[in-house]
């Protein structure tokens, strides 16, 4: 009786921390999201070039993989995630405003923006919902990302417009498959960090969008 009753307490423990988890990822998420759209906002009130985007970006991979893993447990860890999502943010702004100088760029951004948000949260619901394992598609996930990656690197040299097109489409489906196993991650206990869960669903989204942008533009005939 005992033993039955330790159980249901740890499972219950168990819940309560993954709930806890979960809904301090998307308030931060959240949060972050609006910070980065706020930083995306001022490099495009401030016309900064396509060089503050390189930078802006190697900045965020910097923190990424030098500092957040050495913060993601501390207090400090939720500055240098603002940090991350905040210089991806403001990196946009360029992109943003080469699409605005075209006829129909400000249709594209928001087309493309309400396309993310309707894959993040499509996406999100389905994982939550069914509470489903989805982490059996870690190592496809991983070799495709590898494979994209590869591919992208020899675009650079080789410039070719439908690989180009290829690449976003893939890589859209890709970061559709990490909203499924970052989620799943989470309900399932196997993400207990909520700083780190959060970095990797706002990656998933700011990729999406990145991407879906792209293959907008190039298919409205003005990329």
């Amino acid at each position: 009786m005992y033993q039955n009753e330790r159980v249901i307490g740890q499972t219950s423990e168990s819940a309560l921390a993954t709930n806890k988890v979960l809904r301090n990822t998307y308030t931060m998420l959240s949060m972050t999201l609006l910070f980065s759209a706020l930083m995306a906002g001022v490099s495009m009130a401030m016309h900064v070039g396509f060089m503050a985007n390189l930078i802006a970006f190697g900045g965020s991979i910097v923190l990424l993989w030098f500092v957040l893993p050495r913060t993601a447990n501390s207090s400090a860890g939720v500055a240098v995630v603002f940090g991350i999502t905040g210089l991806l943010g403001f990196g946009l702004g360029p992109v943003l405003n080469a699409y605005m100088g075209l006829a129909n760029g400000g249709q594209i951004i928001m087309t493309a923006l309400g396309g993310t948000g309707v894959i993040f949260l499509s996406l999100s619901a389905y994982a939550l919902t069914t509470k489903r394992d989805f982490s059996f598609l870690g190592g496809m996930l991983f070799v495709g990302f590898i494979v994209v990656l590869l591919a992208s690197v020899a675009n650079i040299f080789m410039n070719i417009p439908a690989l180009s097109l290829t690449i976003s489409a893939v890589v859209i489906l890709l970061m559709s498959g990490f909203i499924l196993f970052d989620t799943s991650r989470i309900i399932n206990g196997g993400e207990t960090n909520y700083l780190l869960a959060t970095v990797s669903l706002y990656l998933s989204i700011y990729n999406i969008f990145v991407h879906l942008l792209s293959l907008l533009g190039a298919l409205s005939g003005d990329d």
